[in-house]
């Protein structure tokens, strides 16, 4: 049985307060960061192109397609123009990191098909297809990163080879990486990367899962499936990923609506989280929304997951709490509390809008 059904039921709010919360959260980022291309400065200064604003970038764009305000489209475009529709490492680069700001300027090039919005991410990618390398994505966050442009590329110009190439580097991290790949077809869940397969272990002496890893990789099959057509190269790889991995999170959501930083062991660095919670309930929302996942099973699961988010998770400002900051563990970004800032507010609210708008279709 799902812990969502264990509980009493829960109503989805309105439409229009679903929209309110994102509407509010995003207000209080375009506030706080008027100029799209001032530098973010944590530890080190690092241009505003890098993974974390580019996730955020994902959000707008489907908060854009929700609520079609000019100025979210202004906003976006503003941003890429700043950075001259490049990546932080130029044009040679294969770091899906790096390469994460594309799915955004190839939505905007959609939009608007000026060449130059699509002229640098397509080379960087085309280099990537005409290689033999396929061991470029040895962290599960990449998938997320850097699958949807290859999926965007391939239908945009009707080309198998960036589907291909996609599978290949996909199935290298699957079963290659870490020894014997990074997906464990037991658990139905990913390691974040080698430094977490077998024989390490949680202090419970389970597999450590972490949350925002594992919905990268749901967020990663959600945006390419969403893509690709019915009859594209290895679809079928995809979804059964997808239906496998969401079966294996909804037994995990908690008894609040959120999911812990650990999967597998509640009580390391246990409590609520918002970026790993939002991209499940992000991918959860969308199986229901395209009938592949049963609607009275995940319904629940994805009502109470955005109720405690919202509820929860939203400041009266718009600034979002129980964001983990970067890393790749449990222990990284911690604490994790309402009042605690991640070091990076970005990407935490990009999961947040990709989650809002999806639930926003649901009825």
């Amino acid at each position: 049985m799902f812990a969502g059904i264990w509980a009493s039921a829960q109503k989805l709010p309105r439409r229009r307060d679903i929209l309110a919360k994102m509407t509010l959260a995003n207000d209080y980022f375009m506030k706080k960061w008027p100029d799209t291309g001032k530098e973010i400065v944590t530890n080190k200064t690092r241009p505003s192109n890098i993974w974390t604003r580019a996730v955020y970038y994902e959000g707008l764009i489907d908060l854009y397609k929700t609520d079609r305000q000019q100025r979210y489209y202004d906003y976006a475009v503003d941003w890429a123009e700043k950075h001259r529709w490049g990546m932080r490492s130029g044009i040679k680069t294969r770091n899906a990191d790096d390469q994460c700001c594309g799915q955004t300027y190839i939505d905007l090039y959609l939009i608007d098909k000026k060449p130059e919005r699509i002229h640098d991410i397509k080379l960087s990618i085309d280099s990537m297809v005409a290689s033999s390398t396929v061991d470029d994505w040895n962290w599960i966050d990449a998938l997320q990163m850097a699958m949807p442009v290859f999926a965007k590329l391939g239908v945009i110009y009707a080309d198998n080879a960036y589907f291909e190439k996609m599978y290949q580097i996909y199935q290298f991290s699957k079963t290659q990486h870490g020894g014997n790949g990074l997906y464990n077809p037991t658990d139905h869940l990913w390691w974040r990367d080698k430094d977490f397969v077998p024989p390490y272990k949680e202090p419970n002496g389970k597999d450590c899962y972490w949350s925002r890893g594992n919905g990268w990789v749901v967020a990663a099959l959600v945006r390419v499936l969403d893509i690709m057509p019915n009859d594209a190269p290895h679809r079928s790889e995809y979804l059964h990923m997808y239906r496998d991995m969401i079966q294996a999170l909804g037994l995990l959501q908690r008894a609040d609506g959120f999911w812990n930083v650990s999967l597998h062991d509640p009580n390391n660095y246990g409590g609520k989280e918002l970026s790993g919670t939002a991209l499940f309930t992000y991918g959860m929302a969308w199986g229901v929304n395209k009938g592949l996942l049963d609607r009275k099973t995940y319904l629940p699961i994805v009502a109470k997951a955005w109720n405690a988010m919202a509820t929860e998770g939203v400041h009266p400002d718009g600034k979002l709490g129980y964001v983990q900051g970067t890393g790749k563990e449990p222990k990284d970004g911690q604490p994790v509390t309402y009042d605690s800032t991640p070091d990076f507010e970005d990407y935490g609210l990009g999961c947040f809008l990709l989650a809002g708008s999806e639930v926003y279709k649901l009825r």
